[in-house]
């Protein structure tokens, strides 16, 4: 029959012909840069379980926003780290707290980037979980109504959108009334609408001094093992309840999940590339293991082919300075 007509490997003869086929296209727009910001003045402080992040406070974090927008990345998301803690997180909703006040340090030196803060409660209580504690169990109900307040708080202090990342049963539509109630119905949702509990938050869990005290997340955070029908109900449920974008997180270890809510639902979605994700990474390279940049690359192109339309994720800036 002689040799096939058809050779693959013309589409890949050159840089050229390779870029005028590739279906997965890596854009500065796709790209979310998370920051921490933690009470006090004067203050960056290398994180030591994340190579290149830091620790900011609300003045010094407008001059990183400045760099971040002059990239050409869109948006930024906020963990707050405030100096005192109580059971409830009562400084979550503070009109003074660290994420308000870094919130409108941001808007007055970059007012065309995104915020997006981070809705939870697990870095503000003194136990360290997401909610409410009652008989040594977080109370969903309870919880969701501070969720709001804190959502509110963001709002009021100018954030764009809010983040909640707590898992807790009806926290969006508690989030999405308070806001329709005090005239902030153009403040988007962004949903950790599949959240896993996972142990690629390790890095993230130090540099955020969220870890719990007793116990873990695993009655309102996402079993691993759970099947994709769970995930999409999950996001089914947050988009009823008033997300305009979901998110799946961590991303690496569930593509298929983000491959499955893209099929499923025409909303925006987006993955977190988390903290352990990244540092694998960032120490396989430092130990000569790997070609860093090209992992990076490779990792989030990745994603977004799975079908991720926002990538959160510790190397927008370094992307940034790749591709734009």
């Amino acid at each position: 029959m002689g040799f096939p007509k058809i050779r693959m490997r013309r589409l890949r003869s050159s840089s050229a012909m390779r870029r005028l086929v590739q279906k997965t296209t890596l854009s500065v727009d796709d790209l979310v840069y998370p920051l921490f910001v933690r009470d006090g003045s004067g203050i960056k402080e290398p994180i030591k379980s994340m190579d290149d992040c830091f620790h900011f406070s609300p003045d010094t974090i407008a001059a990183e926003a400045v760099e971040v927008a002059s990239l050409g990345i869109p948006a930024v998301l906020l963990f707050g780290l405030p100096d005192k803690k109580d059971d409830i997180g009562s400084q979550a909703w503070a009109e003074d707290g660290v994420v308000q006040q870094a919130i409108r340090e941001i808007k007055k030196a970059a007012p065309e980037l995104l915020v997006v803060t981070d809705v939870c409660l697990c870095e503000y209580t003194s136990h360290g979980h997401c909610g409410v504690i009652k008989n040594n169990k977080v109370d969903n109900d309870p919880t969701c109504e501070l969720l709001a307040k804190m959502a509110l708080s963001h709002a009021q202090a100018g954030a764009d959108i809010v983040a909640p990342s707590d898992m807790m049963d009806g926290r969006i539509s508690s989030i999405r009334e308070a806001l329709e109630e005090n005239n902030f119905k153009d403040v988007t949702i962004m949903s950790y609408a599949a959240k896993y509990a996972s142990a690629f938050y390790g890095p993230f869990r130090d540099a955020a001094e969220s870890a719990p005290a007793f116990g873990d997340r695993r009655t309102y955070q996402m079993d691993p093992a759970s099947g994709t029908e769970q995930a999409m109900a999950e996001i089914a449920l947050d988009i009823e309840e008033g997300a305009d974008i979901v998110m799946v997180k961590p991303a690496l270890a569930y593509l298929d999940i983000i491959a499955a809510a893209k099929q499923r639902f025409d909303c925006p979605l987006a993955a977190y590339n988390v903290s352990g994700e990244y540092m694998m990474v960032k120490n396989s390279a430092a130990a000569g293991l790997l070609d860093g940049k090209a992992t990076m690359l490779e990792l989030l192109t990745s994603i977004k082919r799975a079908g991720a339309d926002i990538l959160i994720t510790y190397f927008a800036k370094d992307v940034a300075k790749e591709i734009k």
